[in-house]
Order: C-alpha cells, then structure tokens, then sequence
C-alpha cells in the first residue's frame, strides 16, 4: 500500500496515462514499455527513494493485469416504468 504523497500522485499518473493510452488503442505490450519507462526516469532522477519506486513499480504492474481497470464501462437506460 502506498502512503507518501509523492508516490500516490506518481501513481495516479501512471494508472490515469494507462487507461487513457488503452483507450487510445494501446495493450499490455506496449503499456508495459511505458510503465518500464516511467519507472527508469524516476530511478535516474532521484526524486524518489528507491524503495518507494520498488513499492510504485509494484502496485502499478497489479494495476495493469487487472484487467477489470480497462473495461468501459457501460451507461445505464432510465427506463420510464410508468
């Protein structure tokens, strides 16, 4: 579980950019090549401990084979029952 803000926001960005890049036609492969990305640069650029990054890496991989976060959801009918 993540707790230091930082790591959270990092976070929301990575899973906001994944949907947002499924969405566009992207899969796993190539989502995967982004989040190794991601991660790299915040390694070469210290602006975060590297257990915090160990931790984010982590929790972003479970996040992209969990394949219930890329379904689209589907608008309800009102339906007037009167």
């Amino acid at each position: 579980m993540l707790q230091d803000a930082r790591v959270i926001r990092y976070y929301q960005r990575i899973t906001d950019t994944l949907v947002d890049y499924w969405n566009k036609g992207y899969r796993s492969d190539e989502l995967r090549l982004y989040l190794e990305g991601y991660v790299t640069s915040l390694r070469h650029s210290g602006a975060i401990e590297s257990y915090l990054i160990n931790k984010l890496e982590q929790e972003a991989i479970r996040f992209l084979y969990d394949t219930s976060n890329f379904i689209l959801a589907q608008p309800e009918v009102e339906r007037d029952y009167y």
